[in-house]
């Protein structure tokens, strides 16, 4: 039995021996101190940020802030499903309203776009931080030699002319302005005389004194009698 044990502990001495030889080697091999030394350049390069945000506060905090900022830009990017489903929305509240009502800015600016998804000509082109809607001549699907043919492509120096509307924050920026007063016609004040067109809202006196006028017209007559 005691042999036995001697052996059985010669035998783990050995293969705790032989792994610790082993990693030893890898440890002192060109790959163990090429990793030694990329752990030891991050280990410099944190300490190194650490230290500079300490010494300098409000630099690392305005570094903070724009890497911040665009981490949100991106992601809130708007996509293209986004910009196609604002259109149907879009084109919805304007159907809600009467033609006599709805502003034809923006009934026109809508309608166009919604022939161009239609057509299949409506393209999105996302630029990390923002986003652009654009025109294209043909749908990508079309099997027409001018819309197959790389020669005849639109070239990028003209995508400038072709931008409908531009995607940031989460919003489409030209569609948001085109739909301001959706709900106003612009052509029912189109023949009204000049003097009309040019009045501006009442100021702050003129309302103060409006709501005094209108207050005291409703107090009670009070009629006094003949003496």
């Amino acid at each position: 039995m005691a042999a036995l044990r001697r052996c059985c502990s010669s035998v783990a001495a050995a293969a705790v021996k032989s792994k610790g030889t082993r990693w030893e080697r890898l440890w002192d091999s060109r790959a163990g101190v090429w990793c030694r030394s990329l752990l030891n350049d991050y280990k410099e390069a944190c300490r190194e940020i650490f230290v500079g945000a300490y010494e300098r506060p409000l630099k690392a905090s305005l570094y903070a802030a724009l890497l911040g900022g665009t981490y949100a830009c991106c992601y809130t990017n708007p996509d293209e499903t986004s910009f196609q489903a604002r259109i149907l929305e879009t084109s919805n509240q304007l159907a809600l309203l009467s033609p006599w009502i709805r502003s034809g800015t923006s009934d026109g600016h809508v309608q166009s776009l919604a022939k161009l998804r239609n057509e299949g000509r409506l393209r999105h082109i996302s630029l990390g931080i923002i986003s652009l809607a654009y025109e294209a001549d043909y749908d990508p699907e079309s099997s027409l030699y001018e819309a197959r043919c790389s020669a005849l492509y639109v070239p990028w120096a003209q995508l400038r002319e072709r931008v409908l509307d531009v995607g940031f924050a989460g919003r489409w920026w030209v569609l948001k302005k085109k739909m301001e007063n959706y709900d106003i016609n612009e052509e029912e004040f189109k023949y009204l005389p000049p003097v009309l067109l040019a009045t501006a809202p009442p100021t702050v006196q003129e309302t103060e004194r409006n709501e005094r006028l209108h207050q005291e017209s409703l107090k009670a007559l009070v009629i006094e009698g003949e003496e």
